[in-house]
């Protein structure tokens, strides 16, 4: 995997808990996801209607595409602006959803039959153990946060988990613009709804809010959310997964830089762990052996992009 790609792809996702928290003071969670994909979802749709991407997608590929879309934007998302809004930290938000590559690790074998060897389990146990190191280390300073709150990203790093299997399973190639515009009208039509029956539809005049909304656009949605689906193409659920471990870390130091969160020693330790991890499941694999794919991905030269890789093209 290309090294600033990955790169990358870890400041981009990371910055979703960042504007998280820069949004969690001047308007509920609904409010702040409906703002940030309603704008959007109408411009990709109004940008892209005219085109011939969309003729001879089957029905059931879009009903496939608004599934996926509802799991790993909309219910994921949910879980985080919610535990941020609830007083748990970006890192330690972070934290909880690193445990994701092992539920991946683990469930690539059986349903997409990707090869997974000893060394990257070694190395997807090591992630675990820097996560709970940072997670320790973040949430004994944690003071007057529910403790059922630090379930709540847990639910959606499952919600993601399916998402990726969902996606890994399709056989259907399209056109990337028509995933990704689905699942932002998707995303956009599920908080409207949600904000409208909260009664707080009305975006606040505060320019943080509006600066939230621009991060989240920009370098959450075409940026994490993108090279997501792109790294998870070109190297795998195992891989795109692992990169995840670095997640925590790299938003516990970014938390601590703008917004005085906890960051120590304990903290500095699982960031080395963490990165041990990453480099010993992306050199894991044997020589000689390669993963087996799953269904829909193909290599470069062989054919376009698969279902629900909304930004191989970004």
């Amino acid at each position: 995997m290309n090294f600033l790609l990955a790169a990358a792809f870890v400041v981009c996702w990371s910055s979703g808990f960042i504007g998280a928290k820069l949004g969690a003071g001047s308007a509920p969670a609904v409010t702040l996801l409906m703002w940030r994909f309603l704008p959007l979802a109408l411009g990709l749709l109004a940008a892209t209607a005219a085109r011939a991407s969309w003729r001879g997608v089957p029905p059931r590929v879009l009903l496939r595409q608004v599934l996926i879309g509802a799991l790993s934007q909309s219910g994921y998302l949910l879980t985080v602006f919610w535990a941020i809004g609830l007083g748990v930290s970006s890192g330690t938000t972070a934290l909880i959803d690193g445990v994701q590559p092992l539920v991946a690790g683990a469930l690539a074998g059986p349903l997409l039959h990707q090869y997974v060897s000893h060394r990257q389990w070694l190395g997807l146990g090591l992630g675990v153990a820097g996560v709970v190191i940072v997670t320790t280390a973040d949430a004994a300073t944690a003071a007057g946060v529910a403790w059922w709150a630090y379930l709540i990203p847990f639910l959606g790093m499952l919600s993601l988990v399916a998402a990726t299997f969902l996606e890994g399973r399709s056989r259907t190639d399209v056109s990337p613009e028509v995933p990704l515009a689905v699942h932002c009208a998707t995303s956009a039509v599920l908080f409207t709804t949600l904000a409208v029956a909260a009664g707080s539809a009305a975006p606040p005049a505060e320019p943080a809010f509006w600066t939230a909304v621009a991060w989240l656009v920009v370098l959450s949605t075409f940026g994490g959310y993108g090279l997501y689906w792109l790294i998870l193409r070109r190297s795998g659920v195992t891989k795109v997964n692992t990169l995840m471990f670095l997640m925590a870390p790299v938003t516990a130091v970014w938390g601590a830089i703008m917004f005085g969160e906890h960051f120590g020693v304990r903290t500095a330790l699982g960031l080395a762990v963490c990165l041990a991890a990453v480099v010993l499941v992306h050199r894991g694999r044997r020589p000689g052996r390669r993963p087996t794919p799953p269904v829909p991905v193909r290599t470069r030269s062989e054919a376009p992009a698969p279902a629900g890789n909304p930004a191989a093209s970004l």
